[in-house]
Parts: structure tokens; sequence; C-alpha cells
């Protein structure tokens, strides 16, 4: 999928917003049994998808800019959709710092308590 230029500005712009816990606060997070426990496997019994996403983007922000790639991009826009429609559904009332809801978007990037 190839991404152009006049996107990326807004897509790394978004990502940045989106994305609120720097590269080792989420590379600590996701060595933790709730992260790898958080998430959908895909049916698969390994990694959950938000698991793997989380690595991804721990790459991603280690980066520079100009080294990014269309695929980097890709998954950049992937991360601001998530983490968009997650929060669109409101998270728990009671108890939102134990929740499913957190755990799954801190395996994205973003801290709701933050």
């Amino acid at each position: 999928m190839s991404v152009e230029n006049l996107d990326r500005d807004k897509i790394w712009h978004d990502f940045g917003q989106a994305v609120n816990m720097a590269p080792g606060e989420l590379e600590t997070w996701l060595q933790t049994d709730e992260s790898k426990a958080a998430g959908w496997s895909g049916g698969s019994g390994g990694e959950t998808v938000g698991h793997h996403s989380g690595r991804r983007i721990v790459e991603i922000k280690r980066k520079k800019k100009a080294d990014l790639t269309d695929d980097d991009y890709s998954h950049m826009q992937r991360v601001v959709g998530f983490v968009h429609r997650h929060l669109a559904q409101g998270g728990p009332k009671k108890d939102p710092e134990g929740s499913p809801w957190r755990r799954s978007l801190m395996n994205w990037g973003h801290d709701p308590l933050k």
C-alpha cells in the first residue's frame, strides 16, 4: 500500500496524538502477563494482534521520521484507527485501571488514564 507524501504529515501527527506511551514505557508494558493476555489472538493461540502491534509501534517510534516506510505509515494509520474506535466505545466507569479495555489500548500504545 502506497501512502502519498501529503498524507504522511497527517498520519505522523495523528499517530503522535494517539500513541501517548514512550517506547520504553510500552516495551516494559508489553513484557507483562497482563499485556500478553489482552486482546484477540485471531484464533492462532499465539501472540495477540494488539501485542504484535505494540512491538511494531516501539520499532516505529524509535525510527527517524525520514526512515519510515510505506508499511510503517500503513501500520501507523491502523493504530490511529484502532485507538480512535476503542476510545469512542468509552471505558468502564468502574475500575478502568484494571480493565481489559485499558489493557487492550495500552498494547496499541495508548494509556487512556494519562
